[in-house]
């Protein structure tokens, strides 16, 4: 059960929001609709109207892997032109993720999406956390999930027709090196890294491994 805020922490019962007008402003592989609404206001009443856009990109899950055995996380890197044209290098050293398809649960996306992206079986998986990627602008809400791999067989090329992967283990303190010195962008690489940090001794009891 979700422990109360704090005192001064709780926020105050706002009403709304209240959708004035809805309409799709754009669709092609992704969605952008555009809205009219208000919204409560902490110090009461309600918002002038405001308009806004929402990016529809639909619901994913992430996939952080990692093998107690030997301590090592597996890593894939890929092109990434968004990453290029933000000034960020061209390819992302990232974690295994993919969209949930209707019909798809989060657990059933998990499980093909690392079998695609890095020819690996999860030998377990761990809910990690549900969060937002970016509620300023998008709908999108992800599934983090830590799975456990035998880092040993990951190496190679893979991905479907569309996608070049290439997939490589580490030791988990060089892949902490990597986030540490700004290598590492990806942001649900980063949570997931930082999850792991946080959990690494009672992930490896929890799988019957020594801790470090």
């Amino acid at each position: 059960m979700t422990e109360p805020l704090p005192p001064g922490i709780a926020s105050p019962e706002i009403a709304g929001p209240e959708i004035l007008g809805h309409e799709n402003a754009y669709q092609g592989f992704f969605r952008i609709d555009h809205y009219r609404l208000r919204h409560g206001l902490f110090g009461g009443g309600m918002s002038a109207e405001i308009s806004r856009e929402v990016f529809e990109r639909g619901h994913a899950a992430a996939i952080l892997l990692y093998d107690p055995e030997l301590d090592a996380v597996v890593l894939i890197e890929q092109f990434r032109l968004p990453a290029y044209l933000a000034g960020f290098g061209a390819s992302q050293i990232e974690i295994p993720a993919g969209m949930i398809e209707s019909g798809e649960t989060p657990e059933e996306v998990a499980h093909r999406e690392v079998w695609e992206e890095t020819g690996l079986i999860l030998l377990d998986l761990l809910p990690v956390r549900r969060f937002l990627s970016s509620p300023g602008g998008s709908t999108e809400t992800v599934h983090m999930f830590c799975g456990r791999v035998d880092s040993s067989k990951a190496g190679g090329i893979h991905g479907d027709a569309t996608e070049d992967i290439r997939v490589f283990a580490l030791p988990y303190a060089d892949a902490a090196a990597l986030m540490e010195d700004g290598t590492i962008a990806n942001a649900f690489t980063l949570l997931a890294l930082q999850w792991l940090g946080a959990n690494r001794c009672e992930l490896r009891r929890r799988w019957g491994t020594a801790s470090p």
